[in-house]
C-alpha cells in the first residue's frame, strides 16, 4: 500500500519537475526541447487521479489491510494497465 501511494507522490513531486529544473537550471545547448509525449498530461493526472483513489480507498477500510483493499487496488491496477494498452494501440502508428 504504502508503495502504490509513495511511488506516486514520488513521480508527481521528483520525478516529472526535477529533471526540467536541472535542464534550465544548466543548459547544454540553447536549442529548444521537442517534447514527444502526447499523452503527457493526461499521465499526469491519472497519476494524481490513482494517488486520491487509493488514498480514499484505504481510508473507508479503516486504514487496515483487509481481503477487499487487496482486491480495489488489484482493480485499480488492472484498470491503470487497461487504459495505457489502449491508449499506446490508439495512438501509435504501428498498430495501424
Amino acid at each position: 500500500v504504502s508503495s502504490s501511494i509513495g511511488s506516486n507522490i514520488f513521480d508527481i513531486l521528483v520525478g516529472l519537475p526535477l529533471p526540467w529544473l536541472i535542464f534550465t537550471l544548466w543548459p547544454t545547448t540553447p536549442d529548444v526541447v521537442l517534447i514527444q509525449a502526447n499523452g503527457i498530461w493526461q499521465s499526469i493526472l491519472i497519476l494524481v487521479g490513482m494517488l486520491f483513489a487509493i488514498i480514499a480507498i484505504v481510508h473507508c477500510q479503516g486504514w487496515k489491510m483487509t481481503r477487499t483493499l487487496g482486491g480495489l487496488m488489484f482493480l485499480l491496477y488492472f484498470a491503470f494497465l487497461v487504459q495505457a494498452i489502449l491508449t499506446e494501440y490508439l495512438s501509435n502508428p504501428c498498430f495501424g
